[in-house]
């Protein structure tokens, strides 16, 4: 298909990604990392699925969350990765437009599904430590249940009107998306039309549901601390304050590349494309999968213990 800038279409049959511009010679080197880091997110999710399934005593709320933020991760990786080295690899970069903004709509709801499923971790690590004697009757397997259909329901409604929208546009001046993935603003910005309402849509998305999941955790790890205060000894304090320690750095890990990358998609003017792209594809889509799974397997005792048994009962 042509490269063309400039055509005559309302409705493209196709896009075509350019991966990362400016960098293109260095596509195959730039693979090398990307296909790493997502051979390492499969498997790592894979093993704490496979994990928390086998072993009855981890059939706890905190583990079942676990399995959804997996799930999520393969999920948001795997809409991305599998198309990105095609086209460093094979120079495979035409997408069709149902494609595209099925992609759109994966990476917004699994998104904002996982920012949803470390506030019910929050829920849980409070109900734990403030209210240890009463956890198993509040967070119930259909609590958990009923949480995590919540979860879903409010991602994939909230995050509809993106491809919704973005299929009413008119693309009329080019087909060519200067990006490796169909990001929600780099679709949006190739129509010939007023786009605002996709644009602060998107920052509604951003600061009410994110900022409100923000909210909510910090209100959790408020009352956490007090109640890790209030406990007698340093001993005891630190070692209740160990079992939030995944949990805190699986947020920073989502929360931190994912604000830079949306405020720097729109207002960073002034940074180079190729980086931003790099962040949004590398940092964004893939640290968060790749870490998790690893934060999980190091700080948690009960994984960490599994997963050496596993090993060693292979080894004899």
């Amino acid at each position: 298909m042509s490269d063309s800038n400039t055509t005559d279409f309302t409705n493209p049959s196709s896009f075509i990604l350019l991966g990362i511009p400016g960098l293109q010679a260095a596509h195959i080197w730039i693979s090398i990392p990307y296909c790493a880091m997502y051979a390492i997110a499969v498997l790592g999710n894979f093993t704490i699925l496979f994990i928390v399934k086998r072993e009855l005593s981890l059939h706890e709320p905190m583990y079942y969350f676990l399995c959804m933020l997996a799930i999520t991760d393969l999920v948001v990786s795997t809409s991305t990765l599998p198309k990105m080295l095609s086209i460093f690899w094979f120079n495979s970069r035409e997408i069709s437009f149902s494609a595209c903004l099925t992609q759109m709509y994966f990476i917004a709801c699994f998104s904002t599904i996982e920012s949803g499923i470390l506030v019910a971790m929050a829920f849980d690590r409070y109900v734990a430590i403030c209210h240890p004697l009463r956890h198993s009757t509040i967070l119930t397997n259909s609590v958990v249940a009923k949480i995590g259909l919540a979860v879903v329901l409010r991602s994939g409604i909230l995050t509809l009107p993106y491809p919704v929208l973005a299929r009413r546009w008119p693309y009329c001046r080019t087909n060519i998306i200067s990006h490796s993935y169909c990001a929600h603003i780099a679709v949006v910005t190739l129509a010939c039309a007023d786009i605002r309402i996709s644009s602060y849509y998107g920052l509604f998305v951003l600061f009410s549901v994110i900022g409100m999941d923000v909210f909510f955790i910090t209100v959790s790890y408020t009352q956490i601390l007090q109640a890790i205060f209030r406990l007698p000894t340093k001993d005891a304090q630190l070692k209740t304050f160990g079992t939030c320690i995944a949990h805190l750095c699986a947020i920073l890990v989502l929360y931190i590349p994912d604000f830079f990358s949306s405020l720097t998609q729109r207002f960073g003017q002034n940074v180079p494309r190729h980086f931003l792209i790099l962040i949004a594809s590398g940092v964004n889509l893939l640290v968060p999968p790749v870490l998790h799974p690893i934060i999980y397997g190091v700080r948690t005792k009960q994984i960490r213990d599994r997963l050496l048994q596993l090993f060693t009962n292979k080894e004899t």
